[in-house]
């Protein structure tokens, strides 16, 4: 299969840098808290389709510029076309916005958020979608689909959220709209950790780099496995992952760690 270099895309919507085989996605409209409009939306979905085809790409870090992460739809860009569209239309909107959301689930590299400041709506979504979330002191989370009137069951979130910090929590948020605090995200197990706002993004693509250094094919199996097991039995996913690890046993990458470990050397991995 022809594989894409990331150094080949060409985003209009968003910041795209690749270094390391690390990808790293900037929003990029700073003086409205980096909203999405619906172009970005579209060019973000394609993006994370487009990654399985990618070979120079193995971690993905998501981050928002001006100490902002994302403020959701756009409220002239979006917001107030929606109010004006027939069922048809907003159907379409409505199933693209949740597509974005399962090809981030989908595309085999881990995705790791570096959130400061304000991550609300839609910027909420894209967090919660994403494998690592790294916040800051000021970060400030919130779903706030019912304070402008709709449900808070947008783009997965009735289902991926009580996964991450358990029903209870997840209804709170999703039901008031109410802001989770970066210190709340943290003892919830929202975040995988707090640090400053000048450490953020460093922290984030640490975590990155780190990954991408690692097993590659083994870390796409594992993202894999972690999505297809949520509707799975306990014995389903027995042999989900029975097969999953008889395939990483057949890596080259398997046979590097077991003569470095007979050689009492670090493995070098090399993703195949």
């Amino acid at each position: 299969m022809y594989k894409l270099k990331g150094a080949e895309f060409k985003p209009e919507h968003f910041g795209w840098e690749v270094k390391e085989r690390v990808a790293t996605i900037t929003l990029n409209i700073p003086e409205r808290k980096n909203p999405l409009t619906f172009e970005s939306y579209a060019e973000l979905r394609d993006t994370f389709h487009k990654l399985q085809y990618v070979d120079d790409v193995r971690t993905l870090v998501i981050t928002g510029a001006g100490g902002n992460f994302c403020s959701g739809g756009d409220v002239h860009d979006i917001i107030g076309p929606l109010v004006n569209m027939e069922m048809d239309d907003l159907m379409r909107f409505t199933r693209m916005t949740g597509n974005m959301v399962k090809e981030m689930r989908q595309c085999p590299q881990p995705i790791i958020c570096a959130i400061d400041g304000i991550a609300v709506g839609a910027g909420a979504i894209i967090t919660m979608a994403s494998d690592f979330r790294y916040a800051t002191p000021k970060t400030k989370t919130g779903f706030l689909f019912t304070k402008v009137g709709l449900a808070g069951c947008d783009m997965g979130a009735c289902a991926i959220l009580p996964r991450i910090i358990g029903h209870g929590r997840a209804s709170e948020l999703l039901y008031t709209g109410r802001i989770m605090r970066a210190e709340e995200g943290l003892a919830w197990g929202y975040f995988n950790d707090v640090v400053e706002s000048d450490q953020v993004l460093a922290r984030a693509q640490e975590m990155a780099r780190s990954l991408a250094d690692g097993p590659y094919f083994a870390h796409t199996m594992t993202k894999k496995c972690l999505h297809q097991e949520w509707n799975q039995t306990i014995e389903q996913a027995l042999e989900t992952e029975a097969e999953a690890q008889a395939i990483c046993m057949q890596t080259e990458d398997f046979a590097r760690a077991y003569h470095a470990f007979v050689a009492k050397e670090t493995p070098k991995f090399e993703g195949n």
